[in-house]
């Protein structure tokens, strides 16, 4: 049941608003009881409203809780869960960020050398692609019926129904599979490729590389399927046209083979591998200076602001209450505004922040005590976080909802989900 939960959620944030999931998503059991204690707290005397069924507003509740979630992740990733985590959070360099880039994950204080290594990239990791017959756009040669076809993916079979009717043509079946496939969110990607009026259905798998004694990512076939076979034949979509490689690369000259183009190194660097190296001239990592490291960080908390504001001023036209966040938000960013201006901030018309990224080195570098001199600069993300927590914890603070009635003080009774009501607007459509 919980795969198949999470194959719907996976399904409901790729159609609407995609975030990454980071080890910061993973919580312990203290962590989820006292968001719980959180939710009771705040509905012991919250009124109640009518339920929201509008599909817009569901979709804007769920996308304003997914970007709470990315701020939230992005401060942490940033230290910003630590007293001083900000300020001595280490950045990665690369020599060559076209090739290969780093982020550190190794541990904030040591006493060895700082660590450093080669990286040489020989081949890149890639996907599997079936690229199926190219036909005409003319009537499609398939009798009226039910048809199904299945797909395998890591030993789970998908099967995948759809009704053929007369005057449907080639390109009508097509599409309407790629749809299919696409919503379906199981690791394929289906598009259509064109050649001389004639279309074809490719299929591309978002993993890369294979596993020891595995051939295939996936697989295409109708020979055991429920309803009707032949359109796998028809079309051609079993056909294999690129298989999964690994990555192939030298780290430090030893040689090493990995299915994906993102790696871990020695716990200390975490590596994404972007091309493919010069003959002979592997790719420099090592770390920042504390300077550079601390424009970094206060560049990507910028950012992560920036995507919120704009995540929440994209729905001013069609979600009056959104209106609210981005004042807070705003309030949030001119209550810190004179002391951050010093060091580089400037705030644009839409609310939006600007850095100066040399101000804020020349600020760091002239500073006798870092923590000092940006304290604001960290109160500013504790009020970013604590912004984020909770609005992820009820987006439906700012939606339009028709009151019932207030509860009886002192006598009411406790719903602690109220505020999840938005996840429910993820599994209507499936249940």
């Amino acid at each position: 049941m919980s795969a198949i939960l999470n194959a719907v959620y996976n399904n409901y944030l790729a159609a609407y608003t995609p975030k990454p999931v980071t080890r910061y998503d993973a919580h312990k059991k203290e962590e989820l009881r006292s968001v719980y204690d959180s939710i009771v707290k705040m509905n012991r005397d919250a009124p109640w409203y009518l339920p929201t069924t509008s599909k817009a507003t569901q979709n804007y509740a769920v996308d304003l809780k997914e970007n709470a979630r990315e701020l939230h992740n992005t401060i942490a990733q940033l230290g910003g869960l630590e007293e001083e985590g900000l300020f001595s959070k280490k950045s990665a360099y690369s020599s060559d960020e076209d090739v290969v880039s780093a982020s550190y994950i190794g541990p904030q204080e040591s006493d060895g050398p700082s660590p450093s290594l080669e990286v040489e990239v020989q081949s890149l990791a890639s996907s599997q692609e079936n690229l199926g017959y190219f036909l005409p756009d003319a009537k499609v040669n398939l009798p009226p019926d039910t048809y199904s076809f299945d797909i395998g993916i890591n030993d789970m079979n998908y099967e995948f129904q759809f009704s053929v009717s007369g005057g449907e043509t080639n390109r009508d079946i097509q599409e309407r599979l790629i749809r299919l496939l696409n919503n379906s969110g199981i690791g394929i990607h289906a598009d259509i490729e064109e050649s001389d009026g004639h279309s074809a259905i490719r299929l591309t798998s978002e993993a890369t590389g294979l596993s020891q004694g595995k051939d295939l990512l996936f697989t295409v076939s109708d020979d055991h399927t429920s309803k009707t076979p032949g359109t796998v034949a028809y079309l051609g979509m079993d056909y294999v046209t690129r298989q999964a490689s690994n990555a192939e690369l030298l780290v430090n000259g030893e040689k090493r083979s990995v299915p994906s183009n993102r790696l871990t190194v020695g716990k200390l660097f975490d590596i994404s591998l972007k091309g493919i190296s010069p003959e002979g001239s592997p790719v420099q990592i090592g770390l920042k200076t504390d300077v550079e490291s601390l424009a970094d960080n206060v560049t990507h908390l910028v950012g992560g602001y920036n995507e919120f504001m704009k995540a929440a001023s994209s729905y001013l036209d069609s979600q009056a209450k959104s209106r609210q966040l981005v004042r807070e938000l705003k309030g949030i960013a001119l209550t810190y505004g004179t002391s951050l201006e010093p060091m580089g901030f400037t705030m644009a018309e839409d609310g939006t922040l600007d850095l100066d990224k040399d101000r804020l080195r020349k600020t760091a570098v002239e500073s006798t005590d870092i923590s000092e001199t940006f304290h604001s600069l960290k109160t500013f993300s504790d009020m970013l976080l604590r912004k984020s927590d909770q609005v992820s914890l009820n987006p439906m603070n700012y939606v339009e909802k028709i009151m019932v009635a207030y509860k009886n003080p002192g006598h009411n009774f406790i719903n602690p989900y109220a505020t999840s009501a938005y996840s429910g607007m993820m599994f209507n459509g499936y249940c």
